[in-house]
């Protein structure tokens, strides 16, 4: 009999034991590797350039997919709309293709250079003009050249096509040429798409692009001799190179974790392939 009372009293106790475990198991322990419950949906959101729109999309992707319980999204309005997008609060990382101006800077706006960029000078595929010089490119978006025949070409008008104001790719185009406020555009486009397609359908054309929308439907230009090329973009060869730039508002140490866990992913090996598969001009310390 006293066996007998040992065993029931151990099986009491290890119930009990069981009994409180599940207690404070459902209301207030939990491993230390598991959470609670899940965490509220957190979001990021980049807001900028539309040069940068299939690096953002696929950064944006690769982040969703390694932590579910975040939203990432992407809006693609222009560099300076990306920018005061940070500066209000609206955005978390802004994506810029010019440079930051002073007054963004005295802001409180901080800067990361991520990648390098040339800007295209593209034609329809059928202009046999295949090459041009700097000069002749300013003369061209000044009004100075207006048929392609003064350049060894077709008798044909030249159309003048151009990114809209605000964007980050007309500003660094327009800068780099020092042709600020002297342009005359036949059409002002609003994306990187756009102007591939108005192009590649308009007999004539000429405008520009990042090299990392470049396709087949047009034809990129040489210019002062030098393929436009990302091999000739790190060299520093070729004429209308660019950075591209993540913004924050304040220090990346006063964001948020997963805003630096985005920084801190793109210095990675990973991080680093993601942006060539994207098309982007990174340093080699990312090989």
């Amino acid at each position: 009999m006293t066996g007998k009372k040992r065993i029931t009293a151990g099986a009491m106790a290890a119930l009990l034991l069981l009994v409180f475990l599940i207690w404070r198991y459902d209301g207030v322990w939990k491993p230390h590797w598991k959470s609670a419950s899940p965490s509220p949906a957190q979001t990021v959101v980049m807001a900028g350039s539309t040069s940068m729109e299939k690096f953002a999309n696929m950064l944006a992707e690769c982040y969703r997919e390694a932590h579910p319980g975040v939203t990432v999204t992407a809006e693609f309005t222009g560099s300076s709309a990306g920018v005061q997008a940070v500066l209000s609060g609206r955005a978390d990382i802004g994506l810029s293709s010019r440079p930051l101006t002073t007054a963004e800077e005295a802001s409180g706006a901080a800067v990361y250079v991520i990648a390098m960029d040339g800007i295209a000078v593209i034609t329809d595929r059928d202009n046999p003009v295949t090459a041009l010089t700097t000069k002749q490119l300013v003369d061209i978006y000044t009004g100075q050249i207006r048929d392609w025949q003064e350049l060894g070409g077709r008798k044909l008008p030249i159309v003048v096509a151009g990114r809209e104001a605000g964007s980050g790719t007309r500003s660094a185009f327009e800068e780099l040429l020092g042709i600020e406020d002297r342009c005359y555009y036949a059409n002002e486009l609003d994306s990187e798409g756009a102007m591939l397609a108005r192009i590649a359908s308009t007999p004539g054309a000429v405008g520009y692009v990042s090299f990392d929308v470049l396709n087949d439907t047009v034809c990129a230009l040489s210019l002062d001799g030098v393929e436009a090329t990302a091999e000739r973009v790190k060299t520093g060869s070729y004429p209308l190179c660019r950075s591209f730039l993540l913004v924050t508002k304040g220090a990346l140490e006063e964001q948020s974790r997963q805003v630096q866990e985005i920084f801190a992913y793109l210095q990675t090996e990973e991080g680093g392939k993601l942006m060539r598969d994207a098309g982007l001009i990174v340093s080699d310390c990312h090989k």
